[in-house]
């Protein structure tokens, strides 16, 4: 008899439990949720963010609050999204890195395809090749020589191991057949920051961080990385263009939530990342910058899921073919 009550109490307990947690799923959220940007304030990924947490918050009806948490190449800001409490409340932007830091990093302490729960794919950012306004090149056919006639004197900046920046210096520097000598930051606002400075020569770096630069006459621009010119800037050739049809790169960002996360929150967290790619403002900033929202087909898990995992086969042979690594 004693067991049977005991086997009753730990059934209502469990059932209780189990009520207790779909009701905690339906509520969400009852308080801010952090969004966190594992790199510098300022940089391409940290742009996207923000733009979509504005939105987010309004369709959410809390707060969404983005967290710089910068270091080792992201995978600092993702370890602690990976170990955070998996009750939506904790958040992860992060962009092609996801799929380049399995590989990258040998002792990496989360596994991307495993220890996240997808959300759904945010934007894919074209990348652009420029310089500071003092350097020597003037056209895409310039640089080339330039850098191949150079090699090691021109100093080629990045935003740290893993970014995209380094990834698409490691295309162009495979691609000329010319080491440049590169210079990592925390971040690509403060490689911008020397870029513009003069301090460093080059860079290629997503739209998002450079399209304002280039604007203002604050850098020299030479090339596009996506297979066609953008609208913003008609008369910037492609790197196909420059022939260097390897070096093509479309940098994708995913939003992201712990493992483990309530299926209902996740469905949550996507219906407020769609609205917020809908939104005439963040379209019609994203274009400003280079870029495009998502389809809602592709602001989705599975769609990122499958993005994630096919990409971290692509950059597995690029980065193993380079040999380099970071630790």
């Amino acid at each position: 008899m004693k067991t049977l009550l005991r086997t009753l109490a730990a059934g209502a307990l469990i059932a209780g439990l189990a009520l207790t947690a779909a009701a905690s799923a339906q509520d969400y959220p009852t308080k801010p949720v952090t969004v966190v940007v594992p790199f510098s304030a300022g940089g391409p990924t940290d742009t996207v963010a923000r733009l979509i947490a504005e939105v987010m918050s309004k369709d959410l009806g809390q707060q969404v609050v983005v967290q710089n948490v910068g270091g080792a190449g992201g995978t600092l800001g993702a370890g602690q999204v990976a170990t955070a409490p998996n009750d939506g409340y904790t958040l992860l932007v992060h962009h092609i890195g996801m799929s380049t830091a399995p590989t990258l990093y040998r002792s990496l302490p989360y596994n991307p395809e495993t220890d996240f729960a997808p959300i759904g794919l945010v934007t894919a950012v074209p990348m652009t090749l420029v310089a500071r306004k003092g350097f020597e090149p003037n056209t895409l056919a310039d640089l080339t020589a330039y850098i191949k006639a150079n090699g090691e004197n021109v100093t080629y900046a990045h935003a740290g191991i893993g970014s995209a920046s380094q990834l698409c210096g490691m295309l162009l520097m495979d691609a000329l057949d010319a080491p440049m000598t590169t210079v990592p930051y925390q971040g690509a606002g403060p490689a911008m920051t020397d870029i513009i400075g003069g301090q460093v020569d080059m860079i290629c770096d997503q739209s998002t961080n450079t399209t304002s630069q280039i604007k203002a006459g604050e850098v020299k621009a030479y090339a596009v990385t996506s297979p066609e010119r953008l609208a913003n800037f008609p008369d910037l050739p492609t790197t196909a263009e420059g022939g260097l049809d390897q070096v093509q790169v479309t940098v994708w960002h995913g939003l992201y939530a712990p493992a483990g996360t309530d299926a209902a929150i996740i469905s949550r967290l996507e219906a407020a990342l769609q609205t917020a790619l809908a939104d005439a403002t963040v379209i019609s900033r994203f274009a400003e910058l280079g870029t495009t929202p998502v389809t809602a087909a592709e602001a989705t898990p599975d769609a990122l899921s499958k993005q994630l995992s096919s990409q971290i086969v692509l950059w597995r042979g690029i980065i193993e073919a380079a040999g380099v690594y970071a630790d």
